[in-house]
């Protein structure tokens, strides 16, 4: 007699697994998703292929992934445009396979085949997926698992450059500011890794967009929203003075406008906000080719900002002695302006 029906299934091939993935999404067309039982079927069938491709990328607690049939994965999937299927089809996908999506998209971008990144590579000629993912900020169901799978993108310089040169990332202004809290946070975790995570990609998209992404930043350092404000300008402060930005902190702090708006967050009615305000600001007062209206500023106040200054500490109690020097330092150096 044949026990052959208790046999373990052939494990799946890579090629079989990337192309079951893709038959399953595009299973996911419009006559399926408006009809309930067989949207159910297709997801179930979707769900199953995702498990079966975090098994293979990752393993399965027992035993670590075979590098060959990862490497032969990664290949069928962007052989397949299975990439573009994943992203196109998320915000019909269930919450479990979009947590087993967001676990491999990391997997797939990070891994080398033949010292090539070929995911990161078929993104770069299929870059209109990374607007996609920015616009899902507008989708709160999908927004944070979008948020964390355009942070691995941005681990890459080439990913990163498209995004912000791109017409969606001034998207990000808005995004910042959304009513939910939790997507508002996301978008600017996003929106803050843009702009540190490579200082020469960052200071190229600066010098060449230079007006239009200032005039976009004063908006947030003015928000009425609290968090909005004290997370941007802390965030000006991280990028201005790297080094690659060097240029650019020179050009921004010879704009009387610019300086208007630090003079205003100094008197801010928070705390954490006038110390952000004040490292920016001392940059301006330190110059020593200071433009004679940022001279004219700075005397027709000088009363109101040393002022300011004289009460300006750190915190309750906090003993700054790096802060209090630089302090009297730039009071000295208001006293001293001369127009």
């Amino acid at each position: 007699m044949s026990f052959s029906f208790f046999k373990a299934l052939r494990p799946k091939t890579p090629q079989e697994v990337a192309k079951s993935i893709k038959e399953s999404l595009m299973a996911l067309d419009t006559k399926t998703v408006v009809e309930v039982k067989s949207l159910e079927k297709a997801l179930e069938e979707v769900e199953k292929n995702f498990v079966t491709m975090r098994t293979m990328l990752s393993g399965d607690g027992e035993s670590e992934p075979n590098l060959d049939q990862v490497s032969l994965l990664v290949e069928e999937i962007c052989k397949e445009d299975v990439l573009t299927l994943l992203i196109h089809k998320l915000p019909i996908l269930g919450w479990e396979a979009r947590k087993d999506l967001v676990h491999c998209w990391s997997i797939l971008l990070k891994h080398k085949v033949d010292s090539n990144y070929c995911c990161v590579e078929y993104i770069e000629h299929h870059n209109e997926l990374l607007d996609t993912l920015v616009v899902c900020y507008d989708n709160k169901e999908i927004a944070l698992s979008c948020g964390i799978m355009l942070r691995e993108c941005i681990k890459f310089p080439s990913l990163a450059k498209h995004i912000l040169e791109s017409a969606s990332f001034v998207l990000f202004f808005k995004f910042v500011e959304l009513p939910n809290f939790d997507v508002a946070s996301d978008a600017f975790s996003t929106f803050k890794d843009l702009l540190t995570k490579h200082g020469n990609v960052v200071a190229e998209f600066l010098t060449v967009h230079y007006d239009e992404f200032f005039d976009l930043y004063e908006k947030l350092l003015i928000s009425p929203n609290y968090v909005t404000r004290r997370q941007s300008l802390k965030l000006l402060s991280d990028f201005l003075l790297e080094s690659p930005n060097s240029q650019i902190m020179k050009r921004y702090i010879l704009e009387v406008r610019y300086l208007k708006v630090m003079m205003t967050l100094l008197r801010d009615s928070s705390k954490n906000i006038q110390i952000s305000a004040f490292h920016i600001f001392k940059v301006f007062v330190a110059n020593p080719n200071k433009p004679r209206d940022v001279k004219i500023i700075l005397s027709k106040n000088q009363e109101k900002l040393l002022e300011l200054l004289q009460n300006l500490s750190p915190g309750k109690g906090a003993e700054d002695e790096q802060f209090e020097e630089e302090k009297e330092f730039i009071i000295k150096e208001i006293k001293r302006i001369q127009v």
